[in-house]
């Protein structure tokens, strides 16, 4: 009887160890590359993660907080009672947490005098102040600033360091007085060299009842956004609490 009667065919051919092996080393290879890029993108993700974290602590560590009430000061534009306003604006300011300093370099300066604030030429600010009502927005006003306490004698608001901050809507003139206020104020008519306006002598004047929002923006932290609303009635000095 034949082998091929027996159902025996000697033709085929059965995987011999050496190809199995083959196989299963192709298997680990392209296991191994699969799990090196998981793992690779993990880290690459775990790294834009944390700098996502460092960059919003150093974010919230350049951030400033107001202390205590903003106060309004009253002046005369003209020689009316009608034209009293609102010309300048002041607020205490500290860093929110114990963090990073804030350039509070101020654009101008002040002295006590009728012409304040006078112009700080070639001063380099990085701090920003902008206003805004119903009628107008100036996107840098002319500001001073005071550091109160002790303080390290530089413009840097550094931890446990308050800053008097005074925003001036209208330049202050002794040429525009009259026998019942001796704070005679006078509008800006156009920008200064800085760039920065008050109001403006086509803009409207800060009265009773008129709210405002006071934005100020340092060069990196988050925007301290002020509003408040112009009591009914204008005192000389006015806390808006």
């Amino acid at each position: 009887m034949s082998n091929r009667k027996l159902g025996i065919d000697y033709q085929q051919r059965g995987i011999t160890g050496l190809e199995t092996a083959i196989i299963l080393i192709a298997f680990v290879v392209v296991a191994s590359i699969f799990a090196f890029t998981v793992l690779s993108t993990g880290v690459f993700a775990s790294e834009r993660s944390k700098e996502t974290v460092y960059a919003g602590l150093e974010e919230a560590k350049s951030s400033l907080e107001p202390h205590g009430s903003v106060i309004a000061f009253t002046g005369r534009a003209g020689t009316s009672a009608a034209e009293d306003s609102i010309y300048k604006i002041s607020f205490v300011l500290s860093n929110a947490i114990a963090g990073e300093p804030v350039d509070l370099t101020p654009p101008y300066t002040f002295d006590d005098s009728g012409s304040d604030p006078d112009i700080s030429s070639g001063a380099e600010y990085k701090t920003i102040i902008s206003f805004q009502d119903r009628n107008q927005y100036l996107s840098d006003v002319p500001w001073t600033v005071k550091i109160l306490g002790q303080s390290s004698s530089d413009s840097l608001l550094e931890q446990g360091e308050k800053a008097e901050v005074t925003v001036w809507l209208l330049r202050r003139d002794n040429a525009v007085t009259n026998a019942t206020d001796n704070n005679g104020v006078a509008k800006y008519t156009t920008a200064d060299v800085n760039g920065a306006s008050g109001i403006l002598t086509a803009g409207s004047l800060l009265n009773a009842n008129d709210q405002f929002t006071l934005q100020v923006k340092p060069s990196s932290g988050a925007v301290l956004t002020i509003q408040r609303i112009a009591p009914p009635r204008l005192d000389t000095i006015m806390d808006l609490k």
